[in-house]
């Protein structure tokens, strides 16, 4: 898991969005481009992209702006269909689409008002839900700190933690794993019927015929 650094950048060092979009949109399209070639049950579970109009009007819901990364993501890819292969992220989470996130959200934010403690937040308006367990379970998965740009976990027991530096560093670890499954030095890529799975694979198993890859059991 990579390192999460504290942002020591001054105002003048702030992140370019244009590169932060240019870099998000690289590592997806190398994801995409392999679920195509190697894993066609994960391809055929993507989602089409949101128009500029569907993601201004999640904004507007959320009260948020969304960050540039995540903008050019959904833009690409907004959420899976809920069927085998759609748990091809990091620990076989899979991406929301945008009415699971508004959803969510709303959810978190009624909680925390009824929680009432701004000193230990179980929800901040800043914080946009990305992916989720399952299509339809969201007991944990990964949210966007807009504020940082870090992605932090999230669990249905208030767990609350920065887990990667950004969407970037995450989808490239993905990404990576995928071009050489070896090297990764986390969560290691595995197949099963056509299904990506990425954090459950046994490597003490045989590798499918796609490079070093190895299987997994893929969720029903």
């Amino acid at each position: 898991m990579p390192t999460v650094e504290p942002d020591v950048q001054g105002d003048d060092q702030a992140p370019d969005p244009h590169l932060e979009a240019r870099q998000v949109t690289a590592a997806w399209q190398r994801i995409e481009a392999w679920l195509c070639a190697h894993a066609p049950a994960s391809y055929a579970s993507l989602k089409a992209g949101a128009s500029e109009g569907e993601i201004s009007a999640l904004e507007d819901t959320l009260g948020v702006r969304v960050p540039a990364g995540l903008k050019a993501l959904w833009s690409l890819r907004a959420g899976v269909h809920d069927m085998r292969g759609a748990g091809f992220l990091l620990d076989d989470q899979t991406l929301m689409d945008l009415d699971a996130v508004a959803a969510f959200h709303r959810q978190q934010m009624l909680l925390q008002q009824r929680n009432r403690d701004d000193e230990f937040p179980t929800w901040r308006p800043s914080w946009i839900p990305f992916c989720s367990f399952w299509v339809d379970d969201r007991s944990y998965g990964l949210y966007l700190d807009t504020d940082t740009g870090q992605l932090c976990h999230f669990s249905r027991y208030a767990e609350r933690w920065p887990k990667y530096a950004s969407l970037t560093v995450y989808l490239e670890e993905i990404a990576d794993a995928l071009d050489a499954p070896s090297l990764a030095s986390g969560s290691k890529p595995g197949l099963a019927g056509g299904a990506l799975g990425v954090g459950t694979a046994d490597p003490s198993r045989p590798a499918e015929s796609v490079g070093a890859v190895h299987r997994v059991t893929a969720r029903p």
